[in-house]
């Protein structure tokens, strides 16, 4: 199995960028919250956890915790809050008051190993700061690596087993060597390989469609956007004719794009389209609606509407819908999962999808960031 990093999301602003950092060092990475049990997470088989940061103390009433076993499953990186939260479950004190940081803080390396391996003992660096509670003394059995002005615990490891706790956060610009601790965790310590790669994920889709698919048809809603445009072209490597694609004019289309996407469509991919004028039944359902999410739940209402009538332009037995969602599409839509972090806004092609209806979803690009699928857009 390739190397995969588990990330728990205890509400940070920054949970995204770590998921990023990793990947940016062709590692797979998902985030989830720390409420997964002990048993999923074993069976998920990480590589590597990350805890998050967040902002709560740990202190606090209904403050998100996770289950310490897991510190025994893999190596473990704890960021911030998830530092903090290393040491309050191994013993140690996570005081409240005084020492606030907030803003690029310099630290100095006290240890250049594990993290820190390739700096120099008494390395003076730049990092980005973002907390009230901290740390003064590590928990028994942990080493400091790091420390600030402002805190005296600004990075410890644990003698004997692989775990380390940073109190600055490493997934930021504003650290500038930030990358390379990220990467000694994921290299050196965890032991991953840089596997993760357009070509290896298109590979592994293709194979992971087929399967899926087996010999029924498959239609796919085609926005003419990057992200349906790269999901259309994937799906259609792996399956072929047995893909249509529906184009569905909303009437608030930009000039002309209408016989962009028809020109690019057929005469370039030679995929077959379908292009259906709904302009009348989309502006119907949405007069008189003022609220941004009832309008997103009409859409998505309305596309699966739509895309049910057309199947009875496609010959066989249609079952399954491609969609080009993308990974920020879930996490804005939903509490990730059930975690800390809060809904941003839903996507009508995700909480906005219609119940009961007759597709199996296919999102190929589902677990992917926007660079990452115009990546895979450039490999196709």
């Amino acid at each position: 199995m390739s190397s995969r990093i588990l990330i728990l999301d205890f509400g940070s602003q920054y949970t995204q960028l770590i998921a990023r950092r990793v990947r940016e060092a062709r590692v797979y990475s998902e985030i989830h919250p720390p409420t997964r049990s002990l048993e999923w997470i074993e069976e998920w088989g990480p590589t590597g956890i990350i805890l998050s940061g967040g902002p709560n103390s740990v202190y606090a009433k209904d403050a998100p915790h996770s289950d310490p076993a897991i510190l025994d499953i893999a190596p473990v990186l704890g960021i911030c809050y998830g530092m903090q939260l290393i040491a309050h479950q191994l013993g140690a004190e996570v005081k409240r008051e005084g020492k606030r940081e907030y803003g690029r803080q310099e630290m100095k390396v006290t240890d250049p190993t594990g993290l820190f391996a390739g700096f120099e003992k008494g390395h003076a660096m730049p990092a980005w700061m973002s907390h009230g509670d901290h740390i003064e003394r590590a928990p028994k059995g942990f080493k400091v690596t790091a420390e600030s002005a402002g805190n005296p615990v600004t990075a410890f490891q644990h003698d004997t087993k692989p775990i380390y706790g940073v109190q600055f956060h490493p997934e930021v610009a504003h650290t500038p060597r930030g990358a390379q601790v990220i990467a000694n965790f994921l290299f050196e310590i965890c032991g991953a390989a840089p596997t993760w790669t357009p070509a290896a994920f298109i590979e592994s889709e293709i194979t992971r469609i087929r399967e899926l698919v087996g010999p029924a048809k498959v239609i796919c809603g085609l926005s003419g956007g990057v992200d349906s445009a790269v999901a259309a072209a994937l799906v259609h490597k792996a399956i072929g004719d047995q893909l249509t694609c529906i184009f569905v004019d909303t009437g608030v289309l930009r000039k002309n794009e209408r016989d962009q996407v028809e020109r690019t469509f057929k005469k370039h991919l030679g995929i077959r389209l379908i292009t259906i004028d709904a302009e009348k039944r989309f502006l119907d359902g949405l007069a008189g609606i003022e609220d941004p999410e009832k309008k997103r739940t009409v859409i998505g209402h309305t596309f699966i509407d739509v895309f049910e009538d057309a199947t009875s332009s496609v010959e066989g037995d249609v079952q399954f819908l491609v969609q080009g969602t993308l990974y920020p599409d879930v996490i804005e839509s939903f509490s990730p999962t059930g975690g800390a972090s809060v809904t941003i806004k839903t996507h009508h092609n995700v909480g906005g999808l219609k119940p009961g209806m007759k597709f199996k979803l296919i999102e190929p690009l589902r677990e992917l960031f926007k660079d990452e699928v115009r990546n895979v857009g450039r490999e196709l």
